[in-house]
């Protein structure tokens, strides 16, 4: 499943693809990836899911500053999301400041980073992108649809740090800290 993933991820580099990931095919035209298990609203006739998995954000030593003095390696922008590893606290990055998305958690049971990263990030959508990160979605008509899972904080058994979902059941974003699930309308 990884080795499959990774493929998917590297090609993904070098076309404007659209992904679909734990199903056959992407079903909106405007996502670049679209993740299977996805359910529409908390209606009474809301299909139940069986997905369990989200998102894992990137879990960096602290979060990046802005402005910076060296933009092209460490250069946050609009739309990036973290798990910070000192603050304990997933956070998003918006006009100039970062925004904390949960309260303080926990790194217990966060698996330690070895090694030095190389290269410069997937990019999906475009050739080329001016932001800096692991994993780069491009796009001028195409968005991100987060894993669908009604009631992550009852289905998820094993949440990590830093994941994050659209919990159908509150239809918010839910990001989870270690400790709690945080949702965001």
């Amino acid at each position: 499943m990884k080795k499959l993933l990774l493929s998917l991820l590297f090609i993904g580099n070098f076309c404007n693809a659209q992904i679909a990931i734990g199903k056959t095919n992407v079903v909106s035209v405007s996502s670049t990836i679209e993740f299977g298990g996805a359910t529409a609203t908390n209606s009474t006739n809301d299909t139940e899911t069986a997905n369990f998995r989200g998102i894992i954000l990137p879990g960096v030593t602290n979060s990046p500053t802005f402005p910076v003095v060296n933009p092209s390696t460490n250069n946050p922008q609009n739309g990036t999301f973290l798990y910070d590893r000192e603050l304990m606290k997933v956070r998003m990055f918006e006009n100039g400041k970062w925004i904390d998305m949960t309260d303080t958690g926990t790194n217990t049971g966060l698996v330690p980073t070895a090694g030095t990263e190389i290269g410069s990030g997937v990019i999906i959508g475009s050739a080329t992108s001016t932001a800096v990160g692991v994993f780069i979605l491009e796009s001028s008509n195409k968005a991100l649809n987060l894993p669908h899972i009604k009631d992550p904080a009852n289905k998820v058994k094993s949440p990590y740090q830093g994941m994050m979902c659209y919990d159908t059941l509150s239809n918010a974003i839910a990001v989870f800290d270690g400790i709690n699930w945080s949702y965001w309308k």
